[in-house]
């Protein structure tokens, strides 16, 4: 009986080494900055000028937009930034600046303002044109209706163009 014991044991010890030994080589990889770039073959990228075509505009947003945008593929990319001829195009405009109320109470007033900017990009991949995009990305933020836009519209912007970056990033570079 003490002998089954032992020998089960020692069996039951031999199966989880070998199955450590043998996964062993299996060890998931992640990229955390969620770019599925090959560095072989795309080294660099351009990236235009946004400019705004909406109907309503709030000049500071293209600036805000396009460095924020190229910041980010300079922090989590290694590709070289280039005027010139690329390897990979963004280009686009802002098409959308839109105030829109929310949450309408009940004495038929809105408590909630809507802010929402949309931006259309053509992401151009010179190496392989079935990676080429042509969309439209909006984001969006809802702010207390008795607040002046002025007052809220800076740090509005700013985290819609996070959020927008994000969203673009992901469906070109991140290639989601």
């Amino acid at each position: 009986m003490v002998w089954n014991r032992i020998y089960t044991h020692i069996i039951a010890m031999a199966v989880v080494g070998l199955m450590a030994l043998t996964t062993g080589g299996c060890v998931p990889s992640y990229k955390l900055n969620g770019s599925a770039l090959d560095y072989t073959v795309y080294r660099t990228i351009s990236v235009s000028e946004f400019p705004i075509r909406a109907a309503l505009v709030y000049a500071p947003l293209q600036q805000t937009f396009e460095n924020e945008l190229l910041d980010y593929i300079n922090r989590n990319t290694r590709l070289r930034v280039v005027d010139s001829a690329s390897d990979l195009r963004i280009e686009g405009e802002i098409t959308g600046y839109a105030l829109t109320p929310q949450a309408v109470t009940e004495d038929a007033y809105a408590s909630k303002t809507r802010l929402t900017i949309t931006v259309r990009v053509k992401y151009i991949d010179e190496k392989n044109d079935k990676n080429n995009i042509d969309q439209s990305f909006s984001a969006y933020r809802d702010f207390d209706a008795t607040l002046m836009l002025n007052d809220v519209q800076d740090d509005l912007c700013q985290q819609i163009t996070k959020e927008l970056v994000d969203l673009i990033f992901n469906a070109t570079l991140g290639n989601w």
